[in-house]
């Protein structure tokens, strides 16, 4: 076999587990074997492709008006629902936007997916298993039948009461140090400094005590692994953090890079954690909508009932939207429909061989 086709054959192979998005990538991945450049696919979209399906989906779904904002938190009922943003970007730091991708608003449940990757940092994959577990409930995702059903009595990190007993297991002498601590590990994986949105943190803080109920709960079944109220707490604040659907896009696609943060080149996530990390994503990452997404989608994703939505693309990058109004199961209705929409135009679908090239 000539020296290209075997080039062009290890290309294909090990860009399966590190794929790059735009032209520089399709660029190197011609080149063959050639040190780096042969963890390049060579089905990665070019960037023009990617920015014209960006600003079809764009115009395509900017005016529908379906769904509402979150009210159970006063002021999430207040931002406007007009606002929508798409972003993303590759594993080699190439960015696409839509619309507004620069305003800020609170990540909500999107941070369980980076405090379960802070755990399992300090605590190893098969502790956090063993503590947290990983399994859908089959209820809401703030249900307390289901922490009394499930044998694990949290199930899974994506659910409330699984990311309160998560927070719990993050080292801190104090509150406040665990809590700078989750803050600075989000902004590392963002790329950037990340804050608090005050105002965001006092509305919850003020109507949380379903969430302090669970925490009890969960003390009731040994699988809190600190003061509850305290953890509660914590988990309010990291649900507070701001974030633009640019950022988000980051830090979708640090995961995507194995762990690696496209930008500033660290080593944020340990790449053997990222599988695990993404599994509870595509079971648990939309909240009841979760199986629908999986069947339609083929991404791991996770929503925030601040209309946020980040689904990750294994080796190619994230996309991020940002779109207000919920539909039932509290998941952004655009965000929703511009990322079906992508992954279907691009061949994003995990499950299909189209994303690895075979059609």
């Amino acid at each position: 076999m000539k020296s290209r086709q075997i080039g062009i054959l290890l290309a294909m192979l090990v860009g399966m587990a590190q794929v790059v998005t735009g032209e520089p990538a399709l660029a190197q991945a011609a080149s063959g074997a050639r040190g780096k450049a042969a963890k390049v696919s060579p089905v990665a979209p070019s960037k023009q492709q990617v920015q014209a399906i960006i600003d079809e989906a764009y115009n395509k779904f900017r005016g529908d008006t379906r769904g509402k904002n979150a009210d159970y938190i006063p002021v999430l009922a207040q931002v406007n629902s007009n606002l929508f943003g798409i972003a993303v970007v590759s594993t080699d730091n190439q960015m696409v936007t839509a619309g507004d991708v620069k305003t800020a608003f609170s990540i909500q449940s999107i941070a369980k997916v980076f405090s379960l990757a802070l755990a399992m940092e300090e605590q190893g994959a098969d502790k956090v298993f063993e503590k947290i577990g990983s399994e859908p409930t089959g209820r809401a995702f703030n249900s307390p039948v289901a922490v009394v059903d499930m044998p694990s009595h949290t199930a899974n990190p994506l659910v409330n009461a699984g990311a309160i007993a998560t927070v719990s297991l993050i080292s801190g002498t104090s509150p406040d140090e665990k809590w700078n601590k989750i803050l600075n590990f989000y902004g590392r994986v963002a790329g950037e400094k990340l804050t608090l949105i005050d105002e965001v943190y006092k509305s919850e803080a003020a109507t949380n005590t379903g969430n302090k109920a669970l925490s009890y709960l969960l003390a009731k079944y040994d699988r809190i692994y600190s003061d509850p109220f305290q953890s509660v707490d914590v988990y309010t604040k990291e649900c507070s953090v701001g974030v633009t659907a640019l950022q988000l896009a980051k830090m979708g696609a640090t995961l995507a890079n194995n762990g690696r943060n496209p930008a500033t080149g660290e080593q944020v996530i340990k790449a053997e954690n990222v599988p695990e990390i993404l599994s509870s994503m595509m079971m648990a990452g939309l909240y009841d909508g979760s199986g629908g997404w999986a069947w339609h989608v083929g991404l791991p994703a996770k929503s925030g009932v601040g209309g946020g939505l980040v689904a990750v693309m294994p080796g190619k990058g994230a996309i991020a939207v940002f779109a207000p109004p919920l539909d039932e199961a509290g998941n952004s209705v655009k965000g929703q429909e511009v990322i079906d929409y992508v992954a279907q135009r691009l061949d994003l679908n995990l499950f299909s061989p189209a994303s690895v090239g075979l059609k």
